[in-house]
């Protein structure tokens, strides 16, 4: 391992160049190195230490400049075993997370989740991204309403309280008094069993049903499938435009037309989603390293969110490699417990 090449010297300038690039956005000379570093160490010297870094390709020299910048590998290197950032504590924040909860009102989930992407954007400067919560595959309450001759409002209902509705055509007409009376039925029978359940007894008891209680289950069942796989694609994007912002980025039209094909298809960005939903708590890709995010420019730290203790989805924050790396952990990591907490509270 790199880290293990390097003697104490070396790594408290490579920890210094960052921390000076990111602060300042320059690159950074030998002379900020000798006055930021604390280090009692001539010129000379430090210049000796940068080139061996460099070699390392933990930093470079833009060709315009004698100062260094760090690579995407001496990022990784700075993050994985330099940087300390220290956890927030949800009963003590500081005033901007403390305003970040109040805009969480936790009345429905789909809110929850634009708040949420609007908050990691403006918190960061960055862009937010929220996956929307993966739905538990289960009826807990199934309506039918008449809407009209061979039309019904199908009403399904999750144990988490959301609500999906469709409207279907039947083969035939039906009152209401046969809706509610089918309505009834399949509550009684098939309330709480998961879709492929639903699905599975159907296929034994199709017999046993009336024709048109059958063909209503059956067209339950399609809602919901239908409402899983909406939930499954779905990906909040807010703040898009910050990236214009971004020097490295900003005059770079190709990069920038990429980047946003990449926001509005959303079926990469959620690839790397939700391979960071299988990790615990905060997980950083920097540069081209996420292969979704394919810019040498950006980062993308990423954590999970849970509904009442299981895995449901994933936020994150797409922004630039040189960004504050600590803030930006800080950030994921209480944006991703507020929700947790706003989507498990919820009555």
């Amino acid at each position: 391992m790199i880290f293990t090449m390097l003697d104490d010297r070396a790594k408290t300038l490579l920890k210094t160049l960052v921390e000076r690039y990111i602060a300042d956005g320059q690159p950074v000379g030998s002379r900020t190195l000798s006055r930021a570093s604390g280090l009692d160490l001539s010129p000379a010297t430090i210049r000796n230490v940068m080139s061996d870094l460099e070699e390392l390709g933990l930093i470079a020299s833009p060709h315009t400049s004698a100062g260094r910048i760090p690579t995407s590998r001496g990022y990784r290197l700075f993050v994985d075993t330099m940087l300390t950032a220290h956890p927030v504590d949800l009963n003590h924040p500081s005033p901007d997370m403390a305003a970040a909860r109040e805009q969480l009102h936790p009345d429905q989930p789909q809110r929850v989740i634009a708040q949420a992407a609007h908050l990691l954007s403006s918190l960061s400067s960055f862009v937010g991204v929220v996956t929307a919560p993966r739905k538990a595959s289960v009826f807990h309450h199934i309506e039918f309403m008449r809407l009209g001759e061979r039309r019904v409002l199908v009403i399904l209902v999750a144990p988490d309280g959301d609500v999906q509705n469709r409207v279907i055509f039947t083969a035939r007409d039906h009152s209401q008094s046969e809706l509610l009376e089918a309505t009834n039925y399949l509550n009684a029978h098939y309330a709480g069993l998961t879709i492929e359940e639903v699905r599975e007894r159907l296929k034994t008891e199709i017999d046993a049903l009336r024709g048109e209680i059958a063909a209503l289950m059956h067209a339950a069942v399609q809602v919901g499938t239908e409402a899983m796989a909406e939930s499954s694609d779905r990906v909040v994007v807010s703040g898009e435009r910050n990236l214009l912002a971004v020097p490295a980025l900003g005059n770079d039209m190709s990069s920038l037309r990429k980047l946003f094909d990449l926001f509005e298809q959303k079926t990469e960005l959620m690839r790397l989603l939700d391979v960071s939903s299988r990790a615990e708590g905060v997980r950083i890709y920097i540069g081209g390293e996420s292969h979704v995010v394919p810019f040498e420019e950006l980062s993308v730290v990423t954590a999970p969110y849970e509904v009442d203790g299981l895995v449901v989805g994933t936020l994150g924050v797409i922004g630039p490699t040189r960004m504050a790396y600590d803030r930006m952990i800080q950030i994921v990591d209480i944006t991703s417990r507020l929700v947790t907490n706003a989507l498990s509270h919820r009555k």
